[in-house]
């Protein structure tokens, strides 16, 4: 006897009134489990919503341009009486006799990043069922942590066909970066990019540009609709990949357990304990705070206050002179503020070669109340007047800055891993004095079950370090061959003005460890789209740090406007072990600012004839 099946859509996050982009059957035709129905597009990501009966479509409920929600009826399909029912659940793996996983997966090579425990010669040891006690709810794999890395590897996870339960203390998906991060910062500072180039044009006589009006509302609100359409994603595929979110502060109890307790958000009303038989760490990292500093003044910030933009403040302190506090300077002195940095290292952005922070440094000190570096914040005193920094030479015998009143500070010294705050000592898993879990080359701890990446593991904190991590981690879980974090570089990137990215060896590091190497730059003030683009495009340059035996690519570096995505081609040929020869004959189009990587290239070759003929490779 025929039944009629109606399939709606199912579960997708928090995804409302969705268009349909196309229709993917016809009545007449024949569908199985999981075949597509029909596509959607949101925000985020065009996905396709699957059947959950089998049989023939009867009628098509939808067309294109519809918009839909979760239950909408999507097509009534015609079935045997048994060919209906929920799509079936992710399998896992197949295993061997003793309940492990199968797996394949070997050890990189001597590229590897924070392969600080040894890689075990045997796959992950997850102990058999009946070796601890199921809970209620219980995954094949747990992760803690919804960040790129949390996220990431949760969604790799199940694409895999393992069961997963992820875990996040918030109620927004997304973690730190897509938060309070990464994301927010990176839409108000390209505000702040468009209001200087504005200013720029204005001053050159090409244009008249009004001074600009900046309206806090509005300019909170443009940064709240970036992160709410990718975290409102984020959510949507979860819900997509079957991938149960459950939100609470996770904390360990035992190898293979973790209590849920409410976060204060009522997002978890009953503490619960979830079992697992894999987890992935992946609880990132918070803020550093130094001694001297009222942090219950709320006119003391750190950056996630900063983003928060509860005003413009006429005199800001950003202490610390790295990446982030660089990155927030360059927002409020775009809105408003007179700022003053205060740097503990001699230099600006500490690590990054000098050469490259240069133009960066040169830019602001003209338009910041002032810049010091070697010197340290000794206290601040909460007044009603404003904050006053007492300040402290970082060298002993050398002068300092005379105290000075602010109206707010932000605090921006740094990140520590979370190591000691999730209860890894109920597990057996190694955290260091820093709070770091060491891990091995599949990102697994000294538990062979428990997994930890990004911020928590050593090695840089970076959202894309993290997301790659994850896909290793879930890999080696699910046993596929080969899962290993094994890389030649990873990418940093200064989102200032101008941006500043390396990747590979820096020539501070090279000098440090004796490493031989020949610089090869480029200077922008030679390339006609950067003079094109005026402001500080002129400054910029292309630096290519080059084996001078085997003529590999061992590093590079850019300053100048989008020197974050320029990375990537010098990194890709880090990655795959590139002459230098190779960027110099790859044809780049021209003008553009990515040609700058081929003719630094060509310098390295002795070839380039867009600069006066050069002497010798400068050696280091």
């Amino acid at each position: 006897m025929s039944t009629l099946t109606e399939v709606p859509v199912p579960d997708i996050g928090d995804f409302t009134d969705v268009p349909v982009v196309e229709v993917l059957v016809a009545v007449g035709d024949t569908v199985a489990l999981e075949d597509p129905l029909v596509e959607l597009e949101s925000d985020k990501a065009s996905f396709e919503v699957p059947s959950t009966a089998t049989g023939t479509i009867k009628e098509i409920k939808v067309a294109i341009g519809d918009k839909v929600s979760e239950g909408t009826v999507l097509v009534v399909v015609e079935g045997d009486g048994d060919g209906g029912g929920d799509a079936p659940k992710n399998e896992p793996k197949a295993e061997t006799p003793d309940g492990e996983p199968k797996t394949d997966a070997t050890p990189g090579d001597e590229h590897a990043v924070s392969a600080d425990a040894p890689a075990p010669d045997a796959a992950p040891a997850a102990a058999p069922a009946d070796d601890f006690e199921r809970s209620e709810t219980h995954a094949q794999v747990l992760v803690l942590g919804s960040g790129p890395g949390g996220y990431s590897a949760a969604f790799r996870a199940a694409d895999l066909g393992l069961d997963v339960i992820m875990v996040e203390r918030y109620p927004s998906l997304g973690g730190v970066c897509l938060n309070v991060g990464c994301i927010p910062s990176k839409a108000l500072l390209h505000v702040a990019k468009v209001m200087a180039e504005a200013a720029e044009l204005t001053a050159d006589g090409a244009v008249a540009f009004a001074e600009p009006e900046v309206d806090l509302d509005g300019l909170r609100a443009h940064k709240d609709g970036v992160v709410g359409k990718l975290t409102q994603g984020v959510g949507g595929m979860a819900a997509r990949r079957k991938v149960r979110v459950l939100h609470g502060e996770g904390r360990f109890t035992s190898p293979h357990h973790l209590e849920l307790t409410p976060t204060g958000d009522g997002v978890a009303p009953d503490l619960q304990t979830i079992s697992f038989d894999h987890a992935i760490i992946a609880a990132g990292s918070k803020v550093v705070r130094i001694p001297g500093i009222p942090y219950e003044d709320p006119r003391v910030w750190d950056s996630t206050a900063a983003l928060e933009l509860r005003e413009i403040p006429d005199r800001l302190l950003v202490v610390g002179g790295g990446i982030i506090g660089l990155e927030m300077a360059t927002v409020y002195d775009a809105i408003g503020s007179k700022v003053t940095v205060v740097e503990l290292s001699p230099d600006l952005i500490p690590g990054c070669d000098r050469d490259l922070v240069r133009p960066l440094q040169k830019r602001i000190e003209g338009r910041y109340a002032a810049i010091h570096t070697n010197v340290k914040v000794d206290h601040i005193e909460a007044t009603d007047d404003g904050l006053v920094a007492t300040f402290a030479a970082a060298e002993e015998g050398k002068p300092a800055p005379e105290p000075a009143t602010f109206d707010a500070v932000l605090v921006a010294v740094g990140r520590a891993a979370n190591g000691n705050d999730l209860g890894l000592d109920t597990t057996g898993v190694e955290v260091n004095e820093r709070g770091q879990v060491p891990v091995d080359l599949q990102r697994r701890t000294n538990v062979p079950h428990l997994y930890a990446i990004g911020d928590l593991t050593p090695g840089p904190m970076l959202a894309h370090k993290a997301s790659h991590e994850a896909h290793v981690a879930a890999e080696a879980i699910a046993g596929e061959a080969g899962a290993a974090f094994d890389v030649r570089g990873i990418p940093s990137v200064a989102y200032t003005d101008p941006e500043i990215a390396w990747v590979g060896l820096t020539e501070t590091q090279a000098k440090a460890d004796g490493t031989p190497y020949e610089t090869a730059v480029f200077p922008w003030v030679a390339s006609g789209r950067a003079l094109s683009l005026g402001g500080s495009g002129s400054a910029g340059r292309t630096k290519l740090l080059v084996d001078p035996e085997s003529r590999r690519v061992l590093g590079a570096g850019i300053v100048g406007p989008n020197a974050g995505e320029l990375i990537a081609e010098p990194g890709f040929a880090l990655e795959m072990g590139a002459d230098v020869a190779d960027l110099a004959l790859t044809v780049h189009a021209h003008p553009t600012l990515s040609e700058s990587v081929g003719l630094a290239a060509e310098v390295a070759e002795g070839t380039v004839t867009d600069l006066p003929p050069q002497r010798k490779r400068a050696k280091g």
